[in-house]
């Protein structure tokens, strides 16, 4: 289990099994104020690229219902070209659960995010199943995990702001 310490609240990584690894992390806001934050395209484009990777979200295409599809495209200064994100929705439950498909290669995981509020405070669980051991090795090695940590501050310090307004 790894720690990633944020700014006051802890980001941990788990790998619990050989195709599944889960990040948890707590927000001092009720569940429908971060779940929005997830779930709508005007506010997930504020907060979701971690900045120290130089990256730039050109695009951010969200239908989010059971069904609908979601496409994300990055721009990056040694990228020839956009890369793009994209799958489709399998689960929305408001203000508790959002699932859905990386389907941007074969290796993609299944992306269920969970929404606990209590006293307040909303626990986020961000679980990827893979398709095999080998595409989460992969995932791992290649550092696509690594920017979970820094995102999620990003995140906390936008809801901040959204609750302080």
């Amino acid at each position: 289990m790894d720690q990633m310490q944020g700014n006051e609240a802890v980001t941990v990584a788990e790998r619990l099994s050989d195709r599944e690894l889960v990040v948890t992390r707590s927000f001092d806001a009720p569940a429908h104020i971060v779940f929005q934050a997830w779930a709508r395209p005007e506010l997930f484009r504020q907060w979701w690229v971690p900045k120290s990777f130089g990256m730039t979200l050109l695009a951010c295409e969200m239908d989010v219902r059971i069904g609908g599809n979601y496409r994300l495209e990055f721009g990056h200064p040694q990228f020839d070209q956009p890369m793009a994100v994209f799958g489709t929705y399998l689960e929305v439950v408001p203000d508790s659960c959002l699932s859905w498909t990386n389907e941007e290669s074969d290796d993609g995981a299944v992306t269920t995010v969970t929404f606990e509020e209590a006293e307040g405070r909303t626990l986020v669980k961000v679980h990827n199943l893979f398709p095999s051991k080998e595409a989460l090795d992969a995932e791992i090695a290649s550092g696509g995990t690594s920017g979970m940590g820094e995102t999620l501050d990003q995140l906390d310090q936008f809801i901040s702001e959204q609750v302080q307004r």
